[in-house]
């Protein structure tokens, strides 16, 4: 499941993911959210917090995920990855060499600094 957070403002999308990722999460509410906020500002910062009990991507949700980020890769200024497992931090790192923006991973402890960070 995925979730819109308060922390969302202006150009900055700040989302929680919960249990386990679906196509339907990304076509009804975060790529949705997306489009609005790059058709609004131009480029945008994104905060992807993962709870504890986030279990992964449906693989649709996952392709999803994959053909946006490249279609767009021009479209973020900073992306922060918070908490999820070692796998998670490992592939935002590898994507991050295909996005445009920054990329910052942070520990879930560390949510206050990865929100600092992108409103920078």
């Amino acid at each position: 499941m995925i979730e819109i957070m308060s922390e969302t403002e202006e150009k900055i999308l700040a989302v929680k993911a919960t249990e386990k990722l679906t196509f339907e999460d990304y076509e009804e509410v975060f790529i949705p959210k997306l489009n609005q906020l790059i058709q609004e500002y131009g480029k945008i910062r994104v905060l992807m917090y993962f709870a504890e009990n986030f279990a992964g991507w449906e693989t649709e949700a996952a392709w999803d995920d994959a053909k946006y980020g490249i279609k767009h890769r021009n479209d973020f200024e900073k992306i922060a990855v918070v908490g999820g497992s070692k796998w998670v931090e490992w592939v935002t790192r590898i994507s991050a060499y295909f996005i445009d923006g920054q990329v910052k991973t942070y520990e879930a402890s560390d949510f206050q600094a990865a929100i600092s960070w992108v409103k920078e």
